[in-house]
């Protein structure tokens, strides 16, 4: 893994600037905007693989084939993310219900619900870490492969991580980086918010795509 070269790769392509520009722009769209940003953020991840060097990041003369590729990754996201969208719901349903009852059962459903919130807590940043591991290599699958259900092969998935540990470890403290990268933008009030929102992804997409090989290069001799 090159950590570095995740971040400076960017900036050996003459048409740097354009190429993450118009990423900018498309971020704007509502909804469709960053799938398709994120979609042209894994394109890189395949080039990575691929083992291209480079011209890494791609240009925009193939909308329909990022909005493509952001939309299966999506899903997958969607998906892995739900244990946590369940866990935050299932935390606030207890308070909600305490604010229809008074004395001790108030009291009660009080102090259940910090016990509730403290699980649900505990299982959420478990599971955040999980996915900050996991779904780098899912990505990597379904860009590699071009298929959802490459994302959901749990063992392959399993296994790259399992293979390279370190590397995506390192791929999740890559990624915090690129979400620091991502909110220098707001320095500019929120203007530069999608151009450095875009930089970010340029930079987790080559993280991915360096996970990926050096997981395969261990997993490939003992295929």
């Amino acid at each position: 893994m090159d950590f570095g070269r995740a971040f400076s790769y960017v900036f050996e392509d003459s048409d740097w600037l354009k190429k993450v520009g118009i990423a900018a722009l498309v971020f704007l769209i509502p909804l469709v905007g960053p799938i398709t940003v994120l979609g042209w953020s894994l394109a890189i991840t395949k080039r990575v693989i691929e083992g291209q060097t480079t011209d890494l990041l791609p240009a925009w003369d193939n909308f329909s084939d990022h909005m493509t590729l952001g939309f299966k990754v999506f899903v997958v996201g969607f998906a892995y993310s739900l244990p946590v969208t369940i866990s935050s719901t299932c935390s606030n349903v207890i308070p909600l219900l305490e604010q229809n009852v008074s004395g001790d059962t108030a009291d009660l459903l009080m102090g259940l619900g910090w016990i509730v919130a403290i699980c649900f807590g505990c299982l959420t940043m478990i599971y955040s870490i999980f996915l900050g591991l996991a779904l780098p290599a899912a990505y990597a699958k379904v860009a590699v492969t071009g298929e959802i259900g490459a994302g959901f092969r749990f063992a392959d998935i399993a296994a790259l991580v399992k293979a390279a540990p370190g590397a995506y470890v390192l791929t999740l403290v890559g990624s915090i980086a690129a979400g620091l990268v991502a909110s220098l933008g707001l320095i500019a009030c929120f203007v530069g918010i999608f151009f450095t929102a875009a930089l970010s992804y340029a930079i987790m997409g080559h993280f991915y795509g360096q996970a990926y090989n050096a997981a395969t290069a261990v997993l490939e001799p003992s295929l």
